[in-house]
């Protein structure tokens, strides 16, 4: 059966079926006005890269990663500050009034016939000044000046009543095994400022992702744009359909079928112009919350207008360049060989700490004495009174199973890092194949779906030339007008598909804020 007894015995079909269906629906006219602006909507004309800056600025993921990465630059200060000297001041009073029961030497003559009050009174001042050292030690020295009296009628024989004392005396503690040497009290503050690199690549992590999201999420409202237009195309050449077959009709010319597939065809393309409608409201909500605009301009209606059109031109790529470029500046390598160095550190802390405790302790002090407080002041310093001492402390835990389970954790912990970096390093090559063959797909399904437009367009045009004289039906021209408009539609989502490839592909090299000649300080 040829092509043109098939639309007769369908065109004979459809009229039955039509002619039933007229008694129970009546003609109706669909149509609907998407051009009138709503009075409520504020409009705003947004580009692509003013879109990024933005939320570099005000995104609340940006916000809390940053505050992330400042409290990450206090534990460098924490740890440091464990090496801070430390200075500390104390007074005292003290009085004591007891009975005398027996004489005492220099204080009273003979026996006792009585009880006596032996009244002391006591003035210290001691200044103390500590700091741990670099090398594991501590280093203290300490001064207390003191004043003693007692009551007179038992101070015979005493050379000062009042007298004054001072002593001054320096206290060295370091450790020769455990815990000794630089590099191992070093190790935390190390470990601190490899976090924090750590936690400022988390940041450019994290800024890479926003401003790709921001990226995708643009394109995508371009589509919604793109695709809202095509959408109201195609209703419009359905109602232009309407209006002709209405006029044939109304001449005798048509059957009432074609007028009722023609309206139920402007339904259709009503419907989709609701749902394209939609999607821009949607995308534009998507956009405007990654720019965090704040609450109450949220609750406001906005309409984005997307400023930049997306790429139609394969850019020049190399997959080997690709993979170097991501190697070399994917937030994640960095991060990756930071925790080898601190797992590295951490494994030679504990290796350490499986040694036993030997300390070297030494201690030097000066004395005075005298009436007065610049007396024993003199006295204090003229070094004529002075104490020293040395002596080792060694100390062991039998079985020491703490630090030797510690050190294994820690070997494991560095073995798991390196495994981790290499881990990495596999994804981000297979993750950049990926993406290179997305943008080489993409862009020829640009060219595909172009072919397939023109080519839809033409079957258009030939199919209504026929219906002009008589050749075709109202059924087929409206399939080829959906089919018009699907091939539009896939043409614009091969374009918007390949700009956002292009823009994955640029997260994945990490390559993304040379885009926009932006910096991270």
């Amino acid at each position: 059966m040829n092509r043109k007894s098939s639309a007769r015995h369908y065109h004979l079909a459809t009229v039955l079926i039509a002619g039933l269906g007229c008694m129970s629906f009546p003609l109706n006219s669909w149509s609907l006005d998407v051009t009138q602006p709503i009075s409520a909507e504020r409009r705003e004309t947004v580009s692509l890269a003013d879109a990024a800056v933005r939320a570099l600025q005000s995104n609340l993921d940006i916000n809390i990663s940053r505050q992330t990465k400042e409290s990450r630059l206090a534990d460098i200060i924490i740890e440091q500050s464990k090496f801070d000297p430390t200075l500390s001041v104390n007074g005292q009073y003290n009085r004591t009034v007891n009975p005398l029961n027996r004489p005492v030497f220099g204080g009273t003559l003979g026996a006792l016939d009585q009880i006596r009050i032996f009244d002391q009174r006591n003035h210290s001042l001691t200044v103390d000044a500590s700091t741990n050292l670099i090398t594991g030690g501590n280093f203290d020295v300490n001064y207390s000046p003191a004043r003693s009296s007692v009551n007179q009628d038992v101070a015979r024989g005493f050379l000062f009543n009042p007298s004054w004392t001072g002593g001054l005396t320096f206290t060295v503690t370091q450790p020769l095994l455990r815990n000794a040497g630089i590099e191992i009290n070093r190790t935390f503050i190390k470990v601190a400022q490899n976090n924090a690199v750590v936690e400022q690549h988390v940041f450019r992590d994290r800024v890479l992702t926003v401003i790709t999201t921001v990226e995708q999420t643009y394109w995508e409202l371009v589509f919604a744009n793109e695709n809202l237009k095509v959408a109201q195309a195609a209703m419009k050449a359905a109602e232009e359909l309407l209006a002709t077959n209405r006029a044939k009709s109304k001449a005798g010319v048509m059957s009432i079928v074609d007028v009722l597939q023609a309206e139920a065809a402007v339904a259709s393309r009503v419907e989709q112009v609701l749902v394209a409608e939609k999607a821009i409201h949607d995308q534009e909500d998507q956009l405007r919350r990654l720019l965090n605009p704040g609450e109450e301009d949220l609750r406001q209606d906005v309409r984005l207008t997307p400023a930049d059109s997306p790429v139609t031109y394969l850019e020049p790529i190399s997959l080997q360049e690709a993979i170097d470029t991501a190697i070399e500046q994917r937030p994640e390598i960095v991060q990756a060989k930071k925790n080898i160095e601190s797992g590295e550190l951490n494994k030679q802390f504990a290796r350490n700490q499986l040694l036993p405790t030997l300390s070297f302790q030494g201690t030097m002090g000066l004395a005075g004495l005298g009436g007065d407080y610049g007396e024993s002041f003199t006295r204090n310093f003229s070094s004529d009174f002075y104490n020293y001492g040395a002596g080792l402390v060694l100390s062991y835990p039998l079985g020491n199973r703490s630090a030797i389970s510690t050190y294994n954790k820690r070997q494991l912990e560095a073995k798991n890092a390196e495994a981790a970096l290499t881990n990495v390093r596999q994804q981000i090559i297979v993750g950049i194949r990926e993406a290179v063959r997305r943008v080489q797909t993409d862009f020829k399904r640009i060219e595909t779906t172009k072919s397939a437009r023109i080519m839809a367009e033409k079957q258009l045009q030939a199919e209504q030339e026929r219906l002009k004289v008589g050749l075709s039906t109202t059924r087929f021209v409206l399939d080829f007008q959906r089919d018009l408009a699907t091939a539009q539609g896939n043409e614009l989502r091969a374009i918007v598909d390949y700009n956002k490839s292009l823009s994955n592909l640029a997260r994945h090299k990490a390559t993304t804020l040379d885009r926009y000649h932006l910096e991270l300080s």
